[in-house]
Protein backbone atom coordinates (compact mmCIF):
# COMPACT_ATOMS: atom_id res chain seq x y z
CA UNK A 1 0.00 0.00 0.00
CA UNK A 2 2.86 2.37 0.78
CA UNK A 3 3.90 2.28 -2.86
CA UNK A 4 0.73 4.18 -3.73
CA UNK A 5 1.94 7.25 -1.85
CA UNK A 6 4.38 9.91 -2.94
CA UNK A 7 8.04 9.28 -2.15
CA UNK A 8 9.12 12.90 -2.57
CA UNK A 9 9.80 14.63 0.73
CA UNK A 10 7.45 17.52 1.43
CA UNK A 11 8.84 20.78 2.78
CA UNK A 12 7.65 21.45 6.34
CA UNK A 13 7.95 24.75 8.20
CA UNK A 14 7.34 24.93 11.95
CA UNK A 15 5.92 27.75 14.05
CA UNK A 16 6.64 27.59 17.79
CA UNK A 17 6.74 29.96 20.76
CA UNK A 18 7.87 27.88 23.72
CA UNK A 19 9.67 24.76 24.86
CA UNK A 20 9.17 22.89 21.60
CA UNK A 21 8.42 19.38 22.89
CA UNK A 22 6.04 18.69 20.01
CA UNK A 23 8.60 20.10 17.60
CA UNK A 24 11.15 17.65 18.97
CA UNK A 25 8.75 14.73 18.61
CA UNK A 26 8.15 15.57 14.96
CA UNK A 27 11.81 16.21 14.14
CA UNK A 28 12.79 12.92 15.76
CA UNK A 29 10.21 11.12 13.63
CA UNK A 30 11.53 12.87 10.54
CA UNK A 31 15.09 11.87 11.43
CA UNK A 32 13.98 8.25 11.81
CA UNK A 33 12.62 8.31 8.27
CA UNK A 34 9.02 7.66 9.29
CA UNK A 35 7.69 10.80 7.60
CA UNK A 36 8.39 11.58 3.91
CA UNK A 37 9.16 15.20 4.72
CA UNK A 38 11.96 17.59 5.61
CA UNK A 39 12.03 20.41 8.14
CA UNK A 40 13.03 23.51 6.19
CA UNK A 41 12.71 26.10 8.96
CA UNK A 42 11.50 27.03 12.42
CA UNK A 43 9.97 30.48 12.77
CA UNK A 44 9.35 31.80 16.26
CA UNK A 45 7.89 34.97 17.74
CA UNK A 46 9.93 34.47 20.92
CA UNK A 47 13.74 34.92 20.87
CA UNK A 48 13.94 32.99 24.16
CA UNK A 49 11.98 29.97 22.96
CA UNK A 50 13.56 26.63 23.86
CA UNK A 51 12.34 25.46 20.46
CA UNK A 52 15.30 27.32 18.95
CA UNK A 53 17.71 24.97 20.75
CA UNK A 54 15.79 21.94 19.51
CA UNK A 55 15.85 23.20 15.93
CA UNK A 56 19.60 23.73 16.20
CA UNK A 57 20.02 20.19 17.54
CA UNK A 58 18.30 18.85 14.43
CA UNK A 59 20.06 21.31 12.10
CA UNK A 60 16.85 23.08 11.10
CA UNK A 61 17.33 26.74 10.06
CA UNK A 62 15.66 29.26 12.35
CA UNK A 63 14.22 32.73 11.98
CA UNK A 64 13.08 34.96 14.83
CA UNK A 65 10.36 37.56 14.47
CA UNK A 66 10.27 39.04 17.97
CA UNK A 67 6.62 39.93 18.49
CA UNK A 68 7.52 42.34 21.30
CA UNK A 69 9.73 44.41 18.99
CA UNK A 70 6.85 45.41 16.71
CA UNK A 71 5.08 48.59 17.78
CA UNK A 72 2.39 47.90 15.20
CA UNK A 73 1.33 44.29 15.66
CA UNK A 74 -0.18 44.26 12.17
CA UNK A 75 3.38 44.73 10.89
CA UNK A 76 4.43 41.52 12.66
CA UNK A 77 1.71 39.57 10.90
CA UNK A 78 2.62 41.15 7.57
CA UNK A 79 6.28 40.22 8.03
CA UNK A 80 5.32 36.70 9.06
CA UNK A 81 3.31 36.19 5.88
CA UNK A 82 6.20 37.53 3.79
CA UNK A 83 8.57 35.10 5.49
CA UNK A 84 6.27 32.13 5.03
CA UNK A 85 5.83 32.92 1.34
CA UNK A 86 9.61 33.25 1.02
CA UNK A 87 10.16 29.75 2.40
CA UNK A 88 7.26 28.38 0.33
CA UNK A 89 6.51 25.35 2.54
CA UNK A 90 4.11 22.64 1.47
CA UNK A 91 3.02 22.23 5.09
CA UNK A 92 3.09 24.55 8.10
CA UNK A 93 2.96 22.98 11.56
CA UNK A 94 2.05 25.11 14.57
CA UNK A 95 3.65 23.35 17.53
CA UNK A 96 3.00 25.47 20.59
CA UNK A 97 2.74 28.68 18.58
CA UNK A 98 0.96 31.17 20.83
CA UNK A 99 -0.32 33.63 18.23
CA UNK A 100 -3.51 33.41 16.20
CA UNK A 101 -2.71 33.27 12.51
CA UNK A 102 -4.39 35.99 10.50
CA UNK A 103 -6.83 35.12 7.70
CA UNK A 104 -4.30 36.24 5.11
CA UNK A 105 -1.90 33.51 6.21
CA UNK A 106 -4.58 30.83 6.28
CA UNK A 107 -5.82 31.82 2.83
CA UNK A 108 -2.28 31.68 1.48
CA UNK A 109 -1.90 28.08 2.74
CA UNK A 110 -5.40 26.54 2.63
CA UNK A 111 -5.58 23.12 4.30
CA UNK A 112 -1.80 23.19 4.60
CA UNK A 113 -1.50 24.26 8.25
CA UNK A 114 -1.73 21.63 11.00
CA UNK A 115 -2.12 22.45 14.68
CA UNK A 116 -2.05 20.32 17.83
CA UNK A 117 -4.53 21.28 20.57
CA UNK A 118 -4.69 19.77 24.09
CA UNK A 119 -8.39 18.89 24.14
CA UNK A 120 -10.88 16.70 22.33
CA UNK A 121 -12.19 19.38 20.02
CA UNK A 122 -14.72 20.87 19.63
CA UNK A 123 -14.66 20.80 23.44
CA UNK A 124 -12.47 23.37 25.20
CA UNK A 125 -11.00 25.45 22.37
CA UNK A 126 -8.62 28.35 23.08
CA UNK A 127 -6.09 28.80 25.85
CA UNK A 128 -5.58 26.56 28.88
CA UNK A 129 -7.64 23.73 27.43
CA UNK A 130 -6.34 21.25 30.02
CA UNK A 131 -7.43 23.55 32.84
CA UNK A 132 -10.80 24.03 31.18
CA UNK A 133 -11.28 20.26 31.06
CA UNK A 134 -10.08 19.84 34.63
CA UNK A 135 -12.40 22.54 35.97
CA UNK A 136 -15.34 21.08 34.04
CA UNK A 137 -14.86 17.73 35.76
CA UNK A 138 -14.88 15.69 32.56
CA UNK A 139 -13.90 12.04 32.85
CA UNK A 140 -12.11 11.86 29.50
CA UNK A 141 -9.84 14.55 28.06
CA UNK A 142 -7.29 14.34 25.26
CA UNK A 143 -5.80 16.11 22.26
CA UNK A 144 -6.58 16.87 18.63
CA UNK A 145 -4.49 17.32 15.50
CA UNK A 146 -6.44 19.46 13.06
CA UNK A 147 -6.17 21.70 10.05
CA UNK A 148 -6.22 25.42 10.85
CA UNK A 149 -9.05 27.54 9.52
CA UNK A 150 -10.09 31.12 10.28
CA UNK A 151 -11.85 30.18 13.51
CA UNK A 152 -10.32 29.34 16.89
CA UNK A 153 -9.42 25.64 16.98
CA UNK A 154 -12.33 24.98 14.64
CA UNK A 155 -10.66 23.45 11.56
CA UNK A 156 -11.23 19.93 10.23
CA UNK A 157 -10.11 17.26 12.69
CA UNK A 158 -7.41 14.83 11.53
CA UNK A 159 -6.67 12.68 14.59
CA UNK A 160 -7.63 12.58 18.25
CA UNK A 161 -6.35 10.72 21.30
CA UNK A 162 -8.23 10.26 24.56
CA UNK A 163 -6.84 10.44 28.08
CA UNK A 164 -8.89 9.02 30.94
CA UNK A 165 -8.86 11.19 34.06
CA UNK A 166 -8.10 8.79 36.88
CA UNK A 167 -8.87 9.18 40.55
CA UNK A 168 -6.13 11.14 42.30
CA UNK A 169 -4.81 12.67 39.09
CA UNK A 170 -3.83 16.33 39.36
CA UNK A 171 -4.22 18.98 36.70
CA UNK A 172 -0.46 18.77 36.05
CA UNK A 173 -0.70 14.98 35.74
CA UNK A 174 -3.44 15.43 33.18
CA UNK A 175 -1.40 17.97 31.21
CA UNK A 176 1.58 15.59 31.07
CA UNK A 177 -0.56 12.62 30.02
CA UNK A 178 -2.14 14.69 27.25
CA UNK A 179 1.30 15.83 26.11
CA UNK A 180 2.41 12.21 25.69
CA UNK A 181 -0.49 11.67 23.31
CA UNK A 182 0.26 14.91 21.44
CA UNK A 183 3.73 13.56 20.73
CA UNK A 184 2.11 10.52 19.09
CA UNK A 185 -0.70 11.97 16.99
CA UNK A 186 0.99 15.12 15.67
CA UNK A 187 3.80 13.22 13.89
CA UNK A 188 1.22 10.73 12.61
CA UNK A 189 -1.02 13.47 11.22
CA UNK A 190 2.00 15.03 9.49
CA UNK A 191 2.97 11.64 8.10
CA UNK A 192 -0.50 11.17 6.62
CA UNK A 193 -0.34 14.63 5.06
CA UNK A 194 3.07 13.96 3.54
CA UNK A 195 1.85 10.63 2.19
CA UNK A 196 -1.08 12.41 0.49
CA UNK A 197 -3.55 10.41 2.54
CA UNK A 198 -5.69 13.26 3.88
CA UNK A 199 -8.79 14.35 1.98
CA UNK A 200 -11.37 16.88 3.16
CA UNK A 201 -14.97 16.28 2.14
CA UNK A 202 -17.87 18.28 3.55
CA UNK A 203 -15.62 19.70 6.26
CA UNK A 204 -14.48 16.29 7.46
CA UNK A 205 -11.07 14.68 7.03
CA UNK A 206 -10.91 11.24 5.45
CA UNK A 207 -7.71 9.22 5.83
CA UNK A 208 -6.94 6.86 2.97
Amino acid sequence: MASLFTKRKKKILFLASGRGSNLKAVLQTLRNGKIPGQGIALVTDNPEAKALEIAAEFQVPTRVLDFRSFLEKSEYHRKLLELLLEFSPELIVTAGYMKILKPEVIRAFPNRIINIHPSLLPAFPGLAAQKQAWNAGVKIAGCTAHFVDEGVDSGPIILQAAVKIKEGMSERDLTLEILKEEHKILPLAIRYFCEDRLFIENGKVNIR
